[in-house]
């Protein structure tokens, strides 16, 4: 598809790099030579220096021809406005990134007045996640399917667990529940597993699961599960905003850290519920003072990467907290997780995510099992992904048993009527359905494309 991408910031630099190795045509436009030259150089993308809201630049980077514009620029308004023009110009589909936290009421009025397809909020999306992993804190990352019924977890594997040994085949019958191992991390091997795959204390494990079976997975397993009763959080972005507004829903104490005292003044005035500490969060005595011993969770989320890894480690050294660690940069991030710094949350490729899923989706609108959610877990090796089962096929109607997939492809969950289903041999995919798979596949749009047709 031709796409043109409004912004090549952090954000838009990112999804402009996944949308070339998904293969698509791909313009880029931004006020900053230096930038458009920066990606031009290094990806095979057409750049255009100039503003996005201008139509005579839009026409130079082939609105006329686009089908996707997203603008990911540093100003909601100015991604409004280029989307709302693009719109006009063209009737191209348009993804808006808008950060403010004022417009979250609005949200859905503002996309539904201005025709856009999809309006992305990374610092939302990140603060999401980091609530649903505060409110499971056995757990490494979270990702939730079909509205919240399934969650797909990835947790450590504890020494002496029940499970330590044991085939998948045999899990159900040790653990007592309902869970699907779909992908196993043991040192830098991958693997998508099968029922006679055995486990070891020590792995990466990812399950799919309800919220309800995964709590008696952890408490049957050995994994650790306690409920969050208090955070501390260095930095007062939007995310840290966003998060504690998701926290205070869960009941939980809160106190941020922030250098600024500008910005300590306005979060006072909008986080009354939260303990607002005017610092410089380096500074151990700090944190010592302000109870860092005592916190079930700490978040580090300044601005500097360097700064949130180096707290983070301090945490993990003086408290038990589930810590959770934001990082701008992904280049390193094989570097990083090494660090074992708890939950490593990228902003940028949760938002690529969304929109890798909203593209998949829109190039394969005349098929019948759309994309409804994508997520990577574990960037660029291993892919999970729900579609909506809007028409029969090949592979509806027919136990799993007497289909045939690709290799490495795992039917990891079915939802259909507000109930979750854990596959068997004897599951048939039926109409309507939100079918679950995981893949080591990458570029995957539709559901059939992980079956063989000679079945």
């Amino acid at each position: 598809m031709k796409i043109i991408v409004v912004g090549s910031g952090k954000v838009g630099g990112t999804i402009t790099q996944q949308l070339v190795r998904e293969g698509h045509d791909v313009a880029v436009v931004d006020n900053d030579p230096a930038v458009v030259e920066d990606l031009t150089n290094s990806l095979d993308v057409m750049g255009v220096i100039g503003n996005g809201a201008n139509y005579s630049v839009l026409k130079d980077a082939g609105i006329e021809d686009a089908n996707l514009l997203l603008a990911v620029t540093g100003e909601d308004e100015l991604n409004l406005l280029c989307c709302l023009l693009a719109k006009q110009a063209a009737g191209c589909k348009t993804i808006a990134r808008v950060r403010n936290p004022e417009y979250r009421q609005e949200i859905d009025l503002i996309r539904e007045q201005l025709g856009l397809s999809m309006i992305v909020n990374p610092e939302y999306a990140a603060a999401a996640e980091m609530g649903r992993i505060l409110r499971t804190p056995s757990a490494i990352k979270i990702e939730t399917f079909s509205r919240g019924r399934v969650e797909l977890m990835k947790v450590v594997i504890p020494k002496h667990s029940s499970i330590d040994g044991v085939r998948l085949v045999d899990l159900p019958s040790v653990t007592k529940t309902e869970v699907l191992v779909c992908a196993v991390e043991r040192g830098d091997e991958v693997s998508i597993p099968s029922g006679q795959s055995v486990l070891h204390a020590g792995d990466k494990i990812s399950i799919v699961a309800t919220p309800e079976n995964a709590r008696t997975f952890f408490a049957n397993v050995g994994i650790e599960t306690r409920r969050i009763k208090n955070v501390m959080i260095v930095g007062g972005s939007r995310i840290a905003v966003y998060l504690s507004h998701i926290l205070k829903r869960a009941g939980a104490d809160i106190t941020i850290i922030e250098k600024n005292p500008e910005r300590c003044q306005m979060l006072s005035e909008e986080l009354t519920h939260v303990t607002v500490i005017n610092g410089d969060a380096t500074d151990r005595e700090l944190l010592l003072e302000e109870g860092i011993r005592d916190m079930d969770g700490f978040v580090s989320m300044t601005g500097i990467d360097e700064a949130n890894i180096f707290l983070s480690l301090f945490a993990k050294s003086c408290s038990n907290a589930k810590i959770i660690t934001k990082v701008n940069r992904i280049k390193f991030d094989e570097i990083i997780e090494s660090f074992d710094l708890g939950s490593v949350i990228y902003p940028k490729r949760i938002t690529a995510e969304q929109i890798t899923a909203y593209v998949r989706a829109m190039q394969n609108s005349m098929g019948s099992n759309n994309i409804e959610t994508l997520y990577n877990i574990i960037e660029n090796r291993v892919e999970a992904l729900e579609f909506n089962v809007r028409e029969e096929s090949f592979v509806t109607g027919i136990p799993l048993s007497d289909l045939q997939t690709k290799p490495n492809v795992l039917i990891a969950g079915i939802s259909r009527d507000n109930r979750t289903i854990i596959p068997n041999g004897q599951s048939r995919i039926q109409v309507g359905d939100a079918v679950i798979a995981v893949t080591t596949q990458q570029g995957v749009d539709n559901l059939t494309d992980l079956f063989e047709m000679n079945v």
